[in-house]
């Protein structure tokens, strides 16, 4: 049996006061989801440890069974991997966001979902002036970029932007936790300053003002870590062959370490308007050939971190018909079964607009297995399915058969 994961990011949520209590699925409509929740068996996962910071980065390694509190090493250096930055083991590297700040406060975590294109000036601008044979800015896609440290010290508390939209960004900069990384804190919080003197007045973000659109005049790097030890797929669980989609470069460098082929798709965003049809396509053209396909969909998440209910309901609802839809009428038409199991990260609650390490529904549909007794694809109906609570390895255990 050949299988797929369609993962909605930050999909789940919590009960909403001004829409009668209910989440966005609830309220979505996604008949396809909601069935393979009746035809399949049903669960809770719990993906972040109680230990660790409830990101992405976090909770996909988790849903594809690695142990986090053990092999993970930051966000950036999975970052690099997607983006073929070849880390040494010296290179300290950052997830270096692009941001807007305003009236001292962090307006968003993503300068308005800047463009890549204007990105990619933004951050080729920056390595000109900041960059040096110890510091390199590597751009990646919209406001998600790196920034490589040589001999840097990780020993620093830095909080995700999307963590603290509306704060004073001063009270929020990065901190040392002991003393061997004093020097790499000076560092990292100088150059901050020193970005956003020199993106005040580029052109690229005059444009964008002029436009009624939000600047890009601050980077704001964090999730510091080294280039990790983390196994393939196959050493841990034998899937010789695997692939991954995704528009993220976090997802495509988890993917690169774990030993998957990464398929990118054109047309793909990471917002709303992503090219769904595309992804959908690209997933059942690679089960063909893989054993094991990860299709990962972000638009759920950035709606989440927007505070916007109806757009993440719609994006539930893209997810069901214009993706889920398409994998299950097509493998369905296989000679080989196929396996679906569709689940978030972790929740994004619109009310908060950042993530929490709550667990998350899931369904695991096989053809031929006998289903449980739940009938929608929610947070709460799942508390009923037959899987219970899982944690750490346990589901991707579930999922390959190999419990």
């Amino acid at each position: 049996m050949k299988h797929i994961i369609i993962l909605g990011d930050g999909m789940s949520d919590e009960p909403l006061e001004n829409y009668g209590g209910k989440t966005p699925l609830q309220m979505a409509d996604k008949p396809h989801i909601d069935e393979l929740a009746k035809k399949g068996r049903n669960g809770k996962l719990k993906t972040v440890p109680d230990t660790m910071h409830p990101g992405s980065e976090i909770a996909n390694m988790a849903v594809l069974g690695y142990d986090v509190e053990k092999v993970f090493e930051g966000r950036g250096v999975l970052e690099a991997a997607s983006m073929g930055v070849t880390l040494q083991d010296n290179d300290l590297a950052f997830r270096c966001n692009l941001i807007c700040i305003e009236d001292g406060k962090i307006k968003n975590h993503s300068a308005g979902h800047i463009s890549t294109e204007e990105a990619t000036e933004l951050i080729s601008f920056l390595n000109e002036k900041l960059g040096n044979e110890g510091i390199t800015f590597y751009h990646g896609v919209s406001y998600r970029h790196l920034m490589v440290i040589k001999n840097g010290k990780k020993q620093l508390k830095c909080i995700p932007p999307h963590d603290v939209m509306g704060t004073p960004f001063k009270e929020v900069l990065p901190v040392a936790v002991d003393q061997e990384a004093i020097s790499t804190n000076e560092l990292v919080n100088d150059l901050i300053f020193r970005s956003m003197e020199l993106l005040k007045d580029h052109p690229v973000n005059k444009k964008r003002v002029a436009e009624g659109k939000d600047p890009a005049n601050s980077i704001w790097p964090w999730s510091p870590g080294y280039k990790p030890a983390m196994p393939t797929l196959d050493e841990m669980y034998g899937v010789k062959t695997s692939a991954v989609i995704s528009a993220v470069d976090l997802i495509q460098g988890i993917g690169v370490y774990a030993g998957m082929e990464v398929i990118k798709v054109e047309g793909a965003t990471g917002l709303y308007d992503t090219n769904y049809e595309g992804k959908a396509q690209a997933t059942i053209d690679a089960i063909k050939t893989h054993d094991f396909v990860y299709l990962h969909i972000e638009a759920s998440d950035e709606a989440g971190h927007e505070g916007d209910v109806e757009l993440k309901t719609k994006t539930i609802e893209y997810l069901d018909k214009r993706v889920v839809k398409t994998i299950v009428e097509e493998t369905a038409k296989m000679d080989e079964k196929v396996a679906i199991a569709v689940l978030p990260d972790h929740p994004t609650p619109c009310a908060i607009k950042t993530h929490t390490r709550d667990a998350v529904p899931f369904v695991i549909y096989k053809p031929g297995e006998e289903a449980d007794e739940v009938e929608v694809y929610d947070e709460f109906d799942s508390d009923n399915g037959s899987y219970g609570l899982l944690h750490g390895n346990e589901f991707i255990k579930a999922f390959l058969g190999r419990g």
